[in-house]
């Protein structure tokens, strides 16, 4: 065997895995808006652009949420008026309901998410409505942003397990995914909110959500750490036609309505894997694991990210 290059891991492709896999980053979004303290505004700033220099061409930025109930991310415009966007990336941003919307069609966004619950109780807990009702929410938010020429996100969480009704029979979530997708969406990012998947799980959902009508290249999976499972769920997706997945630079990240909603998968983690699968992703691994490396040094900790601490020294 030849000398392994450094920080890069021996190459054997496996067979049943996509060839490409786009990384929908998350760590200027999901990742900050569960930090305890207001990250500055020229932090974020920083943060997307040295994201964009790694290589990574999808870079959720911000949300729209009231700043009552993520003050973490209450300065939205300013950072989007503000940012250095690179040629060929897109900056995402999440929008809650039509007053989110009109903030972000103020600031010139081209691309938005909506959050929507496979479950009652989160949905009750996270969106004050139900599992039925969400979609009265929605359905103006996505028409609108459609009739502005706008691509939409369909974020669906709670798909593998909610903390406070258990476990999510993957028809229920194929349910409310096809539901999505009838509004508009133009790709659903199915959440494993409280990281409690494991990859026959994940195979489970995504053949129901197939089963639906719902394209599997419509398909997003964004997954949790909670477990340790996250990279085990990313390969049971890849196999089943999954080239979307949703990462967060070092780990960081969570959810702020679920208390036991850990770290994201790392995106240095989900890099580590492909380049050892062969499948191509367009990042720069040393260039990320400095952007986790500097950033973790602006939050005060360790990044969680294991290839950012074995790369990283």
């Amino acid at each position: 065997m030849g000398t392994r290059e450094l920080g890069m891991p021996d190459r054997f492709p496996a067979d049943g895995v996509v060839e490409r896999v786009t990384i929908w980053e998350v760590g200027a979004r999901d990742g900050l808006q569960n930090e305890q303290s207001i990250v500055p505004l020229e932090v974020k700033a920083e943060f997307l652009r040295r994201l964009a220099e790694a290589g990574l061409t999808t870079l959720e930025a911000t949300s729209f949420v009231h700043p009552d109930w993520v003050p973490q991310l209450a300065d939205a415009e300013q950072l989007l008026a503000g940012i250095d966007r690179h040629d060929g990336v897109r900056y995402p941003v999440l929008v809650p309901n039509e007053r989110g919307l009109d903030r972000a069609l103020a600031s010139g966004v081209t691309h938005i998410a909506v959050f929507a619950s496979a479950t009652e109780e989160f949905a009750r807990r996270n969106l004050n409505s139900d599992l039925t009702g969400q979609f009265e929410m929605f359905a103006p938010v996505v028409e609108r942003a459609r009739a502005a020429g706008l691509d939409v996100r369909g974020y669906l969480s709670m798909c593998f397990g909610d903390p406070w009704e258990g476990g999510v029979a993957p028809e229920q979530v194929a349910d409310v995914a096809a539901r999505l997708r009838e509004l508009g969406c133009s790709q659903l990012s199915l959440g494993d909110t409280i990281g409690v998947a494991t990859p026959g799980h994940v195979e489970r959902v995504l053949a129901a959500v197939s089963a639906r009508g719902v394209p599997v290249d419509a398909v997003a999976v964004h997954f949790h750490d909670t477990y340790g499972q996250a990279l085990a769920n990313t390969l049971a997706a890849l196999r089943a036609g999954v080239s979307t997945v949703d990462a967060s630079a070092g780990g960081l990240g969570g959810c702020p309505y679920a208390a036991s909603a850990t770290g994201n998968l790392a995106t240095e983690d989900l890099v580590w894997m492909l380049d050892g699968l062969g499948v191509e992703h367009g990042v720069d691994l040393d260039k990320l694991v400095a952007t986790s490396l500097w950033m973790a040094e602006q939050l005060g900790r360790p990044a969680p990210s294991r290839v950012v601490r074995a790369l990283g020294g």
